[in-house]
């Protein structure tokens, strides 16, 4: 039997509606933008997302640092969480390809304090680099997949207005917190100037994100994807997969959730256990046991591979799990299993 990988969302394999279409679907070259394929992809994702335009990159960072070195000029300071996948890991692109300096802030559930915000934008002073950007996360990654809400981020664009800044929105798993918050993604994605979203977290594909934005910032970011590496040719055929998973795709995300909840209800009872999120409210979930410290979760990981379960050991956040299309009940009920096996009383 296949082992049960919980370690990500990035793990699925197309559907067989995506092979079928990446087999058949017209095909041009992207980089002189006539791949009618990609061209469409990009039309109706920039309408998913209620911007102006979009663009394909291969991947959800190339998508982040692309929007920062649009967004903010060498020298600048962008301000993001201390735990936001910008910061933690994408290899420090901000700061090494553009000169954007980020300045991390501590988060309050999943988002940016607006007077924390206020506090952190630096006075107009040559000594100082100048705070030009903000960027958010939703869903958050490393807080188990919390979502954040428009009154959470209401005082935040009120702030980023007040000042001038920019906003740019990590939306890698956006289509996640569409259907936990019961929110058109483009209601979630208004107040920012860009998001991007992948397309291989949850939703199937086998690679591919896309930057969303106005006309003037999506042609400038073409411009860095180009600069990057990034411009694709006969790319339609990845692309294809793109638009089954945004037609077919983000419904069923909530059978990812309801996994979720019942892993979390399958463990909740072990001795020593925390959950984050509890309950959860997408389809992340980090386990902890309090007796055990970075280095036992990474035996504990070891041990459940060995049952057949691939999760991931986080330090001291524990293990993470990230329920997806290809876990099915049996694979949910064997991973509950396994846990209990190992540290049930």
């Amino acid at each position: 039997m296949d082992p049960v990988d919980l370690r990500s969302d990035t793990v699925t394999h197309p559907t067989a509606e995506m092979y079928r279409q990446m087999a058949t679907a017209p095909l041009g070259d992207d980089v002189f933008g006539d791949d009618p394929t990609v061209n469409r992809l990009e039309q109706v994702s920039a309408e998913r997302l209620g911007k102006e335009a979009a663009v394909f990159v291969p991947s959800g960072t190339m998508a982040n640092t692309i929007a920062v070195g649009t967004l903010a000029r060498p020298g600048d300071e962008m301000l993001l969480m201390e735990d936001s996948h910008i910061y933690l890991y994408e290899a420090g692109g901000s700061a090494r390809l553009w000169g954007v300096h980020p300045r991390p802030l501590t988060p309050v559930d999943g988002c940016l304090d607006a007077d924390m915000i206020r506090d952190s934008i630096r006075p107009q002073d040559p000594h100082q680099p100048r705070t030009s950007l903000i960027c958010l996360e939703n869903s958050h990654n490393m807080q188990g997949g919390r979502v954040i809400s428009a009154a959470q981020v209401a005082p935040v664009v009120e702030v980023a207005r007040q000042s001038g800044l920019k906003m740019h929105l990590d939306g890698a798993r956006i289509f996640h917190a569409e259907v936990a918050l019961a929110t058109p993604a483009a209601d979630i994605a208004a107040p920012f100037d860009t998001v991007s979203f992948c397309l291989s977290k949850g939703l199937s594909c086998p690679i591919g994100s896309l930057l969303c934005g106005s006309i003037d910032d999506i042609a400038e970011a073409r411009r860095l994807r180009k600069l990057l590496g990034g411009g694709m040719r006969q790319v339609g055929v990845i692309a294809a997969a793109g638009l089954v998973a945004l037609d077919e795709g983000i419904d069923r995300l909530a059978e990812d959730h309801r996994r979720c909840r019942e892993l979390a209800d399958g463990l909740r009872d072990l001795d020593g256990v925390q959950l984050a999120p509890d309950p959860p409210q997408t389809n992340i979930l980090f386990i902890r046991f309090e007796d055990l410290d970075g280095a036992g979760h990474e035996a504990l990981a070891a041990d459940l591979e060995a049952r057949g379960i691939r999760a991931l050991a986080v330090g001291e956040l524990g293990i993470r799990a990230v329920l997806h299309r290809q876990i099915d009940d049996q694979g949910l009920h064997k991973a509950i299993e396994a846990f209990q096996q190992l540290r049930g009383s």
